[in-house]
């Protein structure tokens, strides 16, 4: 069986056919699917899909593009929603210096809040983190220990940022760019990362593997994620799977 930790369902991209795209995955053998949220509203989809699917598990949390005017009725707002019995994270959060949609100092307050939200529900979390490891690093490093559970969703850092993360307890989220022709050292940053510590992700609709690239991404295509991990580690891809799995059921408690 595989897992697609992280795939956002709720989005607009899946509106016309969300029923069949949860099916074929299950049809590919993906029988466990995370969509994260990216605002309220989406934290709230989530939630109410993965009511209404088996496969389906949420995670509830603000993304840090996404502005927000009133901070603490929001994280309260999350709170209720981290309760309900499919919720297993806090996420999508973290920094994204790419785009700087939002001020920098923001992002990190809004990080900060929910990892906080995450401590007190005793739930792992989804990290987003792009061009912004040193800060990210330095705020998790700050957590306590106690706390640190979850994983740095797409993970596209360097060598030195994986040694960091891993060093303090996280997971690293591996995404479609693997399979990517260029993409050789993420490949074997990937290959020679800890198998314990990896998750497949799709990102869809987003972020579709070399086969469909610029195409609607889906859960369906997460084992092509696994092959690109198993070709680099000279491993069968079951053994990915059952590995990767193992992980997300450990982590998430599914």
């Amino acid at each position: 069986m595989l897992c697609d930790t992280h795939c956002h369902l709720d989005f607009g991209a899946f509106d016309a056919d969300r029923k069949q795209v949860i099916e074929r995955a299950g049809t590919a053998g993906v029988g466990r699917l995370l969509n994260p949220g990216t605002s309220l509203e989406s934290s709230q989809s989530a939630v109410q899909l993965a009511g209404q699917h088996a496969a389906v598990y949420a995670a509830v949390g603000i993304h840090p593009n996404e502005q927000v005017k009133y901070l603490g009725e929001i994280l309260h707002e999350l709170d209720l929603l981290a309760g309900h019995p499919r919720v297993v994270a806090i996420g999508e959060i973290g920094l994204d210096y790419y785009r700087d949609a939002v001020d920098r100092a923001v992002q990190r307050e809004k990080f900060e809040a929910q990892l906080g939200l995450a401590a007190a529900r005793c739930l792992p979390v989804i990290i987003h983190c792009r061009e912004a490891f040193a800060d990210a690093r330095a705020i998790v490093a700050a957590w306590p220990a106690a706390h640190r559970a979850g994983v740095f969703h797409s993970f596209s850092g360097s060598q030195q940022d994986l040694d960091a993360l891993l060093e303090l307890g996280f997971s690293i989220g591996v995404t479609a760019p693997v399979t990517y022709p260029k993409a050789h050292a993420l490949r074997q940053l990937v290959g020679a990362a800890p198998l314990g510590r990896i998750l497949l992700e799709t990102d869809a609709p987003f972020l579709a593997p070399q086969s469909r690239r610029g195409q609607r991404n889906e859960p369906a295509l997460v084992a092509e994620v696994a092959a690109a991990i198993a070709a680099e580690r000279k491993m069968e891809i079951a053994q990915v799977a059952a590995a990767t799995s193992a992980n997300a059921a450990a982590m998430f408690g599914w």
